[in-house]
């Protein structure tokens, strides 16, 4: 077995074990693997921000408003923007957190912390969960820009901008550990 996944990780007092995070999907039904491919996706967010300092994901390594914290920031509205607002049908107000995208999304207060942000994009991904069981790949659901969407839509959209945003984290964090390695 990789020893990447039997690694024990402890990010302010919250023990994350690389065993249960869920693994590539090489087999099921299309729903399947749509949810065990986004599920990946989210998992690989969060580790790869494990045993960073609050500081550390703050640092701001590119012009744009990247930092590993804010990318978890951004992707927590994601969920929001795409299971609470468009599928459940949510007023903006009615989500439990910020659901607009744009630079808003990458906004992080000085008083949040890491294990917080992370804490609120977990909470997002859950109620992201729970709307979509109650829904098929084929229900549709009105996105305020682009229209008629489908939950199979949803689901690649996520996986598609999840994916993308855990591979940016990872360059980040790769720079921030290097810079404090180095001699």
């Amino acid at each position: 077995m990789n020893t990447q996944f039997t690694q024990r990780i402890q990010h302010e007092g919250v023990i994350h074990d690389r065993r249960t995070r869920p693994r590539s999907p090489f087999t099921g039904d299309e729903r399947e693997l749509l949810e065990s491919t986004l599920e990946l996706n989210r998992a690989e967010l969060v580790a790869g921000v494990d045993g960073l300092s609050d500081a550390q994901a703050r640092q701001q390594l590119v012009p744009s408003l990247s930092t590993p914290i804010s990318l978890i920031k951004h992707c927590a509205a994601a969920e929001r923007i795409w299971f609470q607002r468009t599928l459940a049908a949510m007023a903006a107000e009615d989500c439990d957190g910020h659901s607009t995208g744009g630079d808003s999304s990458f906004y992080v207060t000085a008083a949040e912390t890491l294990a917080g942000v992370i804490a609120e994009y977990v909470a997002a991904c859950e109620k992201s969960r729970e709307i979509a069981a109650d829904h098929g790949l084929d229900d549709t659901a009105e996105h305020r820009l682009v229209g008629t969407v489908n939950l199979r839509f949803i689901y690649l959209c996520m996986i598609g901008d999840i994916s993308r945003h855990a591979g940016q984290a990872d360059i980040l964090v790769e720079q921030i550990r290097a810079s404090h390695h180095k001699v």
